[in-house]
């Protein structure tokens, strides 16, 4: 990979744990730092999100407690797709449950910096 890719995709991976952390998922503010203007979710639920949703439930959602259960990633990759476009795949799990998670993230100029444009996640059904 070129320096400007692996910078990005390191971007792209730090800013998708920070929207896992309690601190802001709780705060409107900083999540929408972290969301794209047209960012859309299909959540494991299988609801669609559109941002403005997502940023009034977000401080309700799972892992928005600092004393709660909190997100435990594993295996995050990612690759870049076009110049400003990043592809991060991995899994989750949270109380128990377990989900495959792909975000796209994009950066449309310097003063906005990466933002998540499109996220997914799929359950994983239990067993081997």
């Amino acid at each position: 990979m070129k320096p400007d890719t692996d910078s990005s995709v390191t971007e792209a991976i730090t800013r998708e744990l920070e929207l896992m952390s309690p601190a802001v998922r709780t705060s409107r503010v900083l999540a929408d730092e972290l969301l794209d203007p047209e960012f859309v979710e299909v959540g494991a639920s299988g609801r669609r999100w559109v941002r403005e949703a997502m940023l009034a439930e977000l401080p309700d959602m799972p892992g928005a407690a600092e004393d709660g259960p909190q997100y435990v990633p594993a295996n995050m990759s990612g690759v870049v797709l076009a110049p400003g476009v990043v592809h991060l795949t991995y899994e989750t799990t949270i109380d128990g449950r377990r989900a495959r998670r792909s975000s796209i993230w994009r950066k449309t100029d310097e003063c906005s910096g990466w933002r998540m444009y499109y996220h997914q996640a799929t359950p994983v059904p239990d067993g081997p």
